[in-house]
Formats: C-alpha cells, sequence, structure tokens
C-alpha cells in the first residue's frame, strides 16, 4: 500500500425522513488494499456505497478520488472516476452471450455496434491475469454462479475500474468458488486496485481483508485488522454487545421418524423437475440441516411438503401418514409448521397489524373464536405471550407489520409457527436477511424446539449457520440429496464439493 488513499469519504451524512442512515461517516481506501465494511443490515453500509457510487448524493461531506474532490451525481461519473461495482444480485442479461454483456452500456467513437472480437480478446487478457476464465461466446443463462459472477467483475475491469466495490459476492458460492474469487480478489490487491468488501460472513472477513470498518447505526463503532481481533469481537462491535455465534446444542435423545420422504419429483417453474428423486428422513429431536447452492430446488421441496406446491410423484408422510396430496391447512392439521424464506410474500401480510398476523393460521381454534366470533380478549392475551416469549419488538399489537424490521417480523413468523407445538417444522432460510442479534435469537429457539421433540429441517444456503444448527447435514445438487454428513466431522471443502454435485467428497 502506498502511503496516500486512492479514497477518501469524510464526515459523509445521509438523511432520509425519519432516518439517519449516515451520520458523519469516515472511510477511505488505500491502493492494493481489501478494506471490509461490515455491519448488521440497517447500519448504513449500502447507503454509503451508493453515496460512492453515485446513486445518492450525501447532504453533508465530501468524497476525494485520489485526493481530489468529485461530484459522484449518477454511475457514470463513479465509472469515469474507475468506480466498480459488483452487485450482489447480477446485473447480467441471461439471453446475450458473456461478450455482449460486457459490451453493454460501451459507446464506441466509430461504430454503432461494439467490436464483439475486440471485447472477447480483452477477456482474454483478462481473464489470463485473473483467473476469470470464463467463454466469452456462451450465453450468460447457460453459466454456473459462479461463472457469472466472474463475468459481472470482468465488466468492471474492462472499465477500468481501479476500485471496486463487492456487495456480498460470497451469498451464493460454493466454498471452493469462494477459494477461487478471494485468489482473484488478492490478485487484484496485489496489482494496486483497492477493493471495499462488504460481508456479514466472519470468517470470510476474518481471511481476506487487510482492514475492517464496523458501522452500526449509522456510525463508525470500530475499525481494526484481522490480527488484533476475532469473530466475537467484530460481532460484539456490530451489534453493541457480546453474541453468541453458536448456539449451544445439549445432546437430545433421537426419537422416532417424525418425516419421512420417498423418491419426491416437483415440477418447477420452469416446467422441468426441479426436486428429482429426492429421498430423506428426520426424527423426532433432530435437526437436518440441507446445504446447497441457491436454485437446486430447495424451494420447491420446501413448498410440495407443505402443500404449497404440488408433487408429481413419490410420498410425504408425516409419522406415517400419507399428506403429500394434501392441502395446507390439511398439512398445518397433521402438525407442520412452515418458516417460508420468503417471509413478506409467503410468510405475513404486511398491511395487516402484528395482532393479525399472529392469529392468521390458528383465528378458528376454540380458543380465539366461539361460534363463529372472535374472542378479542384471548387474542390479544394470547398475542402478548408471544410477543414477550420471542422478544418481538413493535409499538403495539395494532401495528401494521410492514414497519417492523426484518428480524422482528421473521421471529413473529417463528413464534406464530413454533407456538402451535408442530411435530415437524420446515425453515427456509430462516435468518436471510436479518441482524446478526436476531439471528443469534432465532438459533436459540430452533434449539430449545429440537429439545421439546420437534423434527426440525432447516433450509439454508449460508454453510455456517447449517454446521451450527444441525444434527446431520443433506446436501441437496439438482433437486436431490446427494450425500449426507455429520457436521462434527465433514469439512467444509467436503461439503462445498457435494454442493457442486462430486456426490464420492468424503
Amino acid at each position: 500500500m502506498t502511503n496516500a488513499p486512492m479514497l477518501e469519504m469524510r464526515g459523509i451524512t445521509k438523511r432520509f425522513p425519519g432516518v439517519l442512515a449516515n451520520d458523519r461517516v469516515d472511510f477511505d481506501v488505500y491502493p492494493g488494499e481489501i478494506h471490509t465494511l461490515l455491519g448488521e443490515n440497517g447500519a448504513g453500509k449500502s447507503t454509503l456505497m451508493k453515496v460512492l457510487y453515485g446513486l445518492y448524493q450525501q447532504d453533508e461531506g465530501e468524497v476525494l478520488i485520489r485526493g481530489e474532490h468529485v461530484d459522484l451525481k449518477e454511475p457514470a461519473n463513479a465509472i469515469e472516476h474507475r468506480i466498480g461495482m459488483i452487485h450482489q444480485h447480477f446485473m447480467l442479461v441471461p439471453t446475450l452471450t458473456v461478450a455482449e454483456n460486457v459490451a453493454l452500456g460501451l459507446a464506441p467513437a466509430t461504430k454503432i455496434n461494439p467490436d464483439l472480437a475486440a471485447v472477447s480478446a480483452r477477456m482474454v487478457q483478462l481473464a489470463e491475469a485473473y483467473g476469470l476464465h470464463v467463454d466469452p461466446h456462451a450465453y450468460v443463462w447457460q453459466l454456473a454462479v459462479g461463472e457469472r459472477q466472474r463475468v459481472e467483475i470482468i465488466k468492471a475491469l474492462y472499465r477500468d475500474a481501479e476500485l471496486l466495490v463487492l456487495d456480498e459476492p460470497t451469498a451464493v458460492l460454493t466454498p471452493q468458488e469462494v477459494d477461487d474469487l478471494f485468489v482473484t480478489l488478492r490478485q487484484m490487491s496485489a496489482d494496486g486496485k483497492g477493493l471495499i468488501f462488504i460481508s456479514h460472513k466472519l470468517h470470510e472477513v476474518m481471511a481476506l481483508s487487510d482492514r475492517i470498518t464496523v458501522l452500526r447505526h449509522g456510525r463508525v463503532t470500530g475499525a481494526t485488522v484481522p490480527a488484533e481481533t476475532s469473530r466475537g469481537d467484530l460481532a460484539n462491535m456490530m451489534v453493541g454487545r457480546e453474541v453468541r455465534l453458536a448456539p449451544d446444542r445439549p445432546d437430545v435423545e433421537i426419537g422416532d421418524v417424525r418425516l419421512s420422504i420417498r423418491d419426491l419429483r416437483v415440477v418447477g417453474d420452469r416446467g422441468t423437475n426441479a426436486v428429482d428423486g429426492l429421498e430423506l428422513e428426520v426424527h423426532a429431536g433432530e435437526i437436518l440441516g440441507i446445504a446447497g447452492v441457491s436454485g437446486n430446488g430447495q424451494r420447491e421441496f420446501a413448498e410440495a411438503v407443505v402443500g404449497l406446491r404440488p408433487a408429481a410423484a413419490g410420498t410425504v408422510e408425516i409419522e406415517g401418514k400419507d399428506i403429500g396430496t394434501d392441502p395446507p391447512a390439511a398439512v398445518r392439521a397433521a402438525g407442520v409448521g412452515y418458516v417460508p424464506e420468503e417471509r413478506m410474500r409467503d410468510g405475513a401480510i404486511g398491511d395487516f397489524t402484528v395482532e393479525e398476523n399472529f392469529i392468521l393460521t390458528n383465528h378458528d381454534s376454540a380458543e380465539m373464536s366461539h361460534r363463529g366470533f372472535l374472542q378479542f380478549d384471548s387474542i390479544k392475551e394470547h398475542c402478548e405471550e408471544l410477543v414477550s416469549a420471542y422478544d418481538v419488538k413493535t409499538p403495539s399489537l395494532d401495528t401494521p407489520t410492514h414497519n417492523l424490521s426484518g428480524g422482528n417480523i421473521q421471529k413473529l413468523i417463528l413464534a406464530r409457527e413454533l407456538s402451535a407445538n408442530p411435530r415437524v417444522l420446515i425453515a427456509a432460510q430462516p435468518t436471510r436477511g436479518v441482524d446478526i442479534g436476531a439471528a443469534e435469537y432465532i438459533h436459540s429457539r430452533l434449539v430449545e424446539a429440537r429439545g421439546s421433540g420437534t423434527a426440525i429441517v432447516v433450509i439454508s444456503e449460508d454453510l455456517d449457520e447449517v454446521l451450527a444448527l444441525s444434527d446431520r447435514v443433506a446436501v441437496m445438487f439438482e433437486g436431490t440429496i446427494v450425500g449426507t454428513v455429520d457436521p462434527a466431522e465433514a469439512t467444509r471443502e467436503e461439503i462445498g464439493l457435494m454442493m457442486a454435485g462430486v456426490v464420492d467428497a468424503g
């Protein structure tokens, strides 16, 4: 690193109605440095980076690039100053080739159409320099997730980006793809580029970063280097209190089989089998984690089990009773709870109050209604108990649910499902998009439910979460279970290979 920073953000303040998103934030990056920006959701990371990329304009403060003040009023200004952003959700056109995607937005001086041969040749040069091998002539829809991310990085490098923002770049990658990405990022930093790395995966932050800056409630609450901190210290800085990164899982006597699935086949939205011959068993008092890269049939599997998507073939049994063709209400009556991955689409109704969402699934029960009339005193008492027991932070039971934070909405859904004392619980992406403090709480309640004898399936793309919670880990690839391992014995590398379809990983 040189002595002069390539980026300085001084006293950045950004306000929205009722929210101070960034409060006099100072942040800088030196050439050849990987500087991690860490914080919970809502801490101000995305706002700060959108200011840097010209998507927002700060209310106070200034941005300096290589020592000169710059006005970044739109992304084109950021690109002119050689700033690139690798978005978490890829900004690619699936029906175009890789070269065509890289060429999008370029403005040739003499031709209406870009010279794709020249684009491809330059891509090959960049691929050789940074290990970003991808066929320029392949269509994006044909590429694996890791390859698509390489295209995004090549797009930024093609535009001569010297400062790159990487927003959760490992969210959908296997461990092996993460390792490959880190090799590329280290090569880029060795070549003098400055990298801003945004991630919630603390082990990755510790492995990759040169420096770490932590935001909380829009302010910088700490700055450190990996050699002088730990994952626990970073979590504490993010939340403002001590955080238990992995829940205590006391020994539990495993009971009989609660959920049994045989040769399950489910047609996905594209008309092909998203789930293809899947088989598994889950016992009482057990958490079975399902690991896998997004898009390998996890969502369709969960929806089929809870009756939201019809199965094309196979059986789903709860304690020996086949529920594979039952509607959702009958599945719930059989003792199945469901925490969906899309909480505001499938788990709660945003315009309904907290109280109304709590009783969505049991408002017709004897406790909640009598002769067709809702028993409001009983409902209020029940909901107040759940708010207290599950630490749901809400101004009142009459608050519209969309006014709650993501973590509190997730706690509301979990409280509703677990309060029904399910025999089986399907929890899909239970902590996606929630703060580390809320994730800690959700994990503890899942482990508590395990202790009471519930059979739990946790579906997560976060391998750390799967390993921390599970008694067994089943790996899902292209709609089927390719192997089941003991999380205490299997390595991340073994599981990662299985996630990529290499069955004989062990």
